[in-house]
């Protein structure tokens, strides 16, 4: 049998559901099922003949108690056959304003402000993770738990330090099982290019290709594609691959011209930072600084934190160039962005590149910094979770 987690999760099952009636749902469970009125009988604790009655709407059941039981039996959301509490009339009022949560909190993450983020998103994915567990989401609340779940993951991506990112790419992860239960493409192909990006991010940079090289496979939204082939070209960059690379960038390239500043990753400035940072993860410092010559850099970052990533990609590049003034401006600069927007992984990568460089100050003051960052108590809440 299909496990009952899932079971409602599919467009025609949701339909049923929302009828509110027994006998439909009962004829859903079984043809989801493969199973004969003979063993839905057995299974409930009636005969067959009463199933029968049941599903040609000859009988009915109005008795709270026994909908209920039915509805944890068959793992049917409990509103569906009118067996409401005021627990599932709270899950359910709660479940009308969770699309305002979700997209207020990636408004806050992308405005700099993550940890006000993860305090709106943590309760929320709460309550739905231990709906989930009894086996009581409809296709509609599912769909919200793998929007939760990646807003959660991406938002912990942002302010963990790298040694806790796995974390974040846990419950990106988390989103991808739930979305491949529903038959949603563009969903699970979002999902799939940021659990990839998480991955990247946490140091699982084969993973993160092969997920992320599907996604650009899948996307048929001009968005996604976009979005999916800059997080791939970051990946190839980090792994060194410097012909996958300049393809992953092309694409990119003709991706954004088609769908200019339509997200955070299809914007002039993103495309230009990560196109500095994998000509340096590459060899090609020379060309990245030639680059940054004659870019304008002075197109605004789509939100606070890429601000930070791209004057730390530019103190590396400045640095690797023999620019070690230009570069020790550039870090502070960046550092003091990441402490604004609570990056501590950004500033460990400033540390990292001032290390590389004997710029002791810069290290001095990004250790300093990080250490304020990851003794907070959000962050040790959430790096436990």
């Amino acid at each position: 049998m299909t496990s009952t987690k899932w079971l409602w999760s599919s467009s025609d099952a949701a339909q049923s559901l929302r009828t509110r009636e027994l006998g439909q749902i009962l004829r859903t469970y079984r043809r989801l099922n493969g199973v004969s009125q003979e063993r839905l009988a057995e299974l409930l604790g009636y005969d067959k003949t009463y199933i029968s009655m049941l599903e040609t709407r000859r009988r009915s059941i109005t008795d709270v108690r026994t909908l209920r039981r039915i509805a944890h039996t068959l793992g049917v959301p409990v509103h569906a056959l009118g067996a409401t509490e005021a627990d599932d009339a709270t899950f359910e009022a709660m479940i009308q304003f969770a699309g305002w949560v979700i997209t207020l909190a990636e408004i806050a993450r992308k405005s700099g402000d993550a940890a006000h983020a993860v305090d709106e998103l943590w309760p929320l994915v709460a309550r739905l993770e231990s709906r989930a567990s009894e086996g009581s989401l409809e296709r509609e609340s599912l769909i919200i738990l793998v929007r939760a779940r990646l807003r959660l993951g991406v938002t912990l991506g942002t302010l963990l330090p790298e040694e806790n990112l796995a974390h974040a790419a846990k419950w990106t992860g988390r989103a991808l099982l739930a979305a491949t239960h529903l038959d949603d493409a563009e969903l699970t192909t979002r999902v799939l290019a940021m659990h990839g990006n998480e991955l990247r991010k946490a140091g699982r940079t084969a993973a993160s290709i092969s997920r992320l090289q599907l996604a650009v496979s899948r996307a048929s939204d001009t968005t996604i594609a976009a979005a999916a082939s800059a997080m791939l070209a970051r990946a190839y960059g980090e792994a060194g691959r410097e012909d996958l690379f300049d393809g992953a960038m092309r694409s990119y390239r003709s991706h954004l011209d088609r769908a200019p500043e339509s997200g955070m990753l299809a914007t002039e400035f993103t495309y230009r930072e990560i196109h500095l940072r994998g000509l340096a993860d590459t060899g090609r410092t020379a060309e990245a600084h030639r680059l940054m010559q004659r870019s304008n850099a002075a197109v605004a970052p789509p939100a606070p934190q890429w601000a930070a990533i791209e004057r730390i990609t530019a103190g590396r590049v400045l640095l690797a160039t023999g620019e070690r003034e230009e570069a020790e401006a550039a870090l502070i600069v960046g550092l003091r962005l990441a402490e604004s927007a609570r990056l501590p992984h950004q500033v460990q990568r400033a540390v990292r590149v001032a290390i590389s460089g004997g710029l002791h100050s810069v290290t001095e003051t990004g250790r300093t910094l990080l250490l304020r960052l990851t003794d907070s108590a959000w962050s040790r809440l959430y790096a436990d979770s």
